[in-house]
């Protein structure tokens, strides 16, 4: 179920060995720093997108899209896993509820060198209800505490899991208190708690999304009542100052929709969350260290628009986003097209340099029309 477009990145760039592990991994004594992550997003977080991410971050945590067990195990496996080293730290998202083909597939992540495997229990589509994935196993805690065991058993990287906070009528928090501990008895730490409940019947997947309450006071008293696990709170974080604020009360945050449509926010990630004292590179740097990436990919007969598709909101709120959207939109998807389509969209957004001084002769122009009308 990840996205056919995601094409891996030359055998220099990664290599994978089918006799062990490809790089080194994170082994579950060597914790990563969750205080920051970006949430999987089926369509969206392929590995194109990833790449683009790592040059507003390197710190936060990626995920990858959910892919289900028989698609990795069935499918073209390469398709599926591979990725770019540039990606790190990085978790495959798994869905799934057998628990020999999560172990499978977890050994797969650990071979492939990802940090973390992550199961989806969130999900509220009703393409992978039907396959027992998703948000309908909160119904069924103890198998997914199983699923989670036998992953740990196989690996030696960290098993997590993302889950609502409930789902239909099984939507008290003592219910969520029991699938928390249930799953936790496994010695499952990091819990990603997406501070919704999922109503599966009746509701879409983008109306579960917005829909149901967010009920964040839920996820903290998580945090209070299993000081010793990793909380991670996710839905409905759009500000910075809102996502900093979160880790008064948990462990770190996932962000998706925010990250994905106005992706800029992540360039301060690293100092704000992280401590680091970086010089934040402006817009069109973004734009300009991503064009070597591109044109490797386009080398690789990678469609144009497979890739711009994820810078599309780069300039949000920046006077040209528009019209650098629309070029993009128009062209981008042209047999043919390369970084001069780009270039082309880039030009149509004034620099920061500019922008300031856009500014200042509007505010002498202001001036000098309030001077000639006193």
């Amino acid at each position: 179920m990840s996205s056919a477009n995601s094409t891996p990145l030359s055998n220099d760039t990664f290599s994978f060995d089918n006799s062990g592990p490809a790089v080194s991994s994170t082994s579950r004594s060597n914790k990563l720093d969750r205080r920051f992550t970006t949430a999987p997003m089926m369509e969206w977080s392929d590995s194109h997108c990833r790449q683009f991410w790592r040059l507003l971050t390197s710190d936060a945590v990626l995920y990858t899209e959910m892919v289900t067990t028989g698609a990795i195990i069935n499918g073209d496996r390469d398709r599926f896993l591979a990725y770019g080293q540039e990606e790190h730290p990085i978790a495959l998202q798994l869905g799934g509820s057998n628990t020999q083909e999560l172990a499978q597939c977890a050994k797969y992540a650990q071979q492939w060198g990802y940090d973390e495997v992550n199961l989806n229990v969130g999900c509220p589509s009703d393409r992978v209800q039907n396959n027992m994935i998703g948000a309908c196993l909160m119904g069924h805690p103890q198998l997914v505490a199983d699923g989670i065991k036998a992953m740990q058993d196989a690996v030696d990287i960290e098993v997590t899991v993302k889950h609502r906070i409930g789902i239909d009528d099984q939507d008290s928090y003592p219910e969520l208190v029991n699938f928390v501990d249930t799953i936790a008895k496994t010695g499952c730490k990091t819990f990603i708690v997406h501070a919704r409940k999922a109503i599966l019947q009746g509701l879409s997947p983008k109306e579960n999304r917005d829909i149901p309450p967010l009920k964040y006071d839920w996820v903290y008293q998580l945090k209070q009542d299993f000081p010793n696990l990793e909380i991670l709170i996710n839905g409905g974080l759009n500000q910075l100052d809102q996502m900093q604020q979160q880790l008064n009360h948990v462990d770190g945050v996932m962000v998706g929709r925010e990250a994905y449509h106005n992706p800029y926010i992540m360039a301060q990630v690293d100092n704000i969350f992280y401590g680091r004292n970086k010089t934040l590179p402006s817009r069109h740097q973004i734009i300009e260290r991503f064009m070597p990436y591109i044109e490797q990919q386009l080398s690789n007969d990678v469609y144009l628009s497979h890739i711009t598709r994820h810078i599309l909101g780069i300039f949000h709120g920046q006077p040209g986003a528009r019209q650098f959207r629309r070029y993009i939109s128009e062209n981008a998807h042209k047999r043919g097209s390369g970084l001069e389509v780009l270039e082309a969209a880039l030009a149509k957004v004034p620099t920061e340099a500019e922008n300031e001084v856009n500014r200042l002769e509007a505010l002498a122009r202001r001036e000098a029309f309030e001077q000639a009308n006193l």
